[in-house]
């Protein structure tokens, strides 16, 4: 617990790129050591240039080089004599063919090396630690920036006991891996010793990563559990085609379908209308529309029988009263 982690290694492969990007299989330890003493050398030597970050690539037997800087006039030159120069050296050191990138960093206030180095040179011109540090904490929340901590340490204000100061100004989620944290770290050689000085800033989140979760390009409110199991549960519904109730029928659902079709409702699809007076008599619910009465078939589908002799005595299947009241 406690232990401090660097914030650019921490999400390194995640969201932070390499700065230095080759391979080798054999002379790896050398390869490196050419790329520390690179990187030492440039850095000494662009010192009034803001140089931010230097990556080395190795494309093949070839050297290419990226520096980003809020000053590209200095390390260009005048119609480029100074970045030649610097290529030639370079070229002469390593034995290799050199190719140079000159990137420009248009906001130096939202970039934490700068911001340290620029703490740094004010420290070693006698400025007021405090006001040097709110200084930069200000200028980077009037440019956009979210968050900003900067820290400094060792004899502040020539005191004979070393200790550290820092300010913090909104919010600075170190744990996050989705947070974009850009750190530097400079130090200032003053006439009483070395101050350190870092400087974390928060740019926001990269929310690419998120996308293969949620599919959504913003990120989605929070809600308590039971909401988002309610909301999983009615997707996982709308997929296979229904509502849940639809698969569960109610209890009574399987005694309708034996009763057989005794009146004809509207399609599920469509939506339920007023009942109309009906023009027929209502069936029972166990009998089909097709089938009637067995007495009604008798009465009014059967024909006639023919007369037999003999037959004359049976009564008709009328009663003998309303017979002689029709006639």
């Amino acid at each position: 617990m406690g232990q401090k982690v660097h914030p650019y290694g921490f999400r390194l492969g995640f969201n932070k790129p390499w700065r230095s990007r080759w391979f080798a299989k054999q002379d790896y330890a050398k390869l490196l050591q050419e790329d520390l003493e690179l990187k030492a050398a440039l850095r000494e030597r662009l010192k009034s240039a803001s140089v931010s970050s230097i990556e080395v690539d190795r494309p093949g037997n070839k050297l290419r080089v990226t520096i980003r800087t809020s000053r590209p006039g200095i390390i260009i030159g005048r119609k480029g004599a100074e970045i030649e120069k610097l290529k030639q050296d370079m070229a002469k050191k390593t034995k290799r063919e050199v190719f140079i990138d000159i990137q420009e960093v248009h906001k130096p206030e939202l970039d934490a090396q700068l911001v340290s180095e620029s703490i740094a040179l004010q420290l070693e011109k006698r400025v007021a630690f405090r006001r040097a540090m709110r200084k930069a904490v200000d200028s980077a929340l009037r440019f956009g920036c979210k968050g900003i901590k900067v820290r400094v340490s060792g004899r502040l204000n020539g005191a004979e006991i070393a200790r550290s100061e820092w300010y913090l100004q909104g919010q600075l989620p170190l744990h996050t891996l989705r947070a974009d944290i850009d750190y530097g770290f400079a130090e200032a050689q003053t006439t009483y010793g070395q101050i350190g000085i870092k400087a974390w800033l928060y740019k926001g989140e990269i929310l690419d990563y998120t996308k293969r979760r949620s599919g959504l390009p913003e990120p989605e409110p929070r809600r308590d559990r039971g909401e988002r199991r309610d909301r999983g549960d009615r997707d996982r519904d709308r997929d296979r085609g229904g509502d849940r109730r639809r698969e569960h029928p109610p209890a009574h659902a399987p005694a309708a379908e034996h009763a057989g079709p005794a009146t004809q409702g509207p399609p599920p699809s469509e939506m339920p209308r007023p009942a109309a007076r009906p023009s027929a008599p209502i069936l029972p619910p166990l009998m089909s529309p097709q089938q009637h009465p067995s007495w009604k078939q008798d009465v009014r589908h059967e024909p006639t029988p023919a007369k037999e002799p003999g037959a004359e005595s049976t009564p008709p299947p009328e009663t003998p009263e309303g017979s002689g009241e029709k006639q």
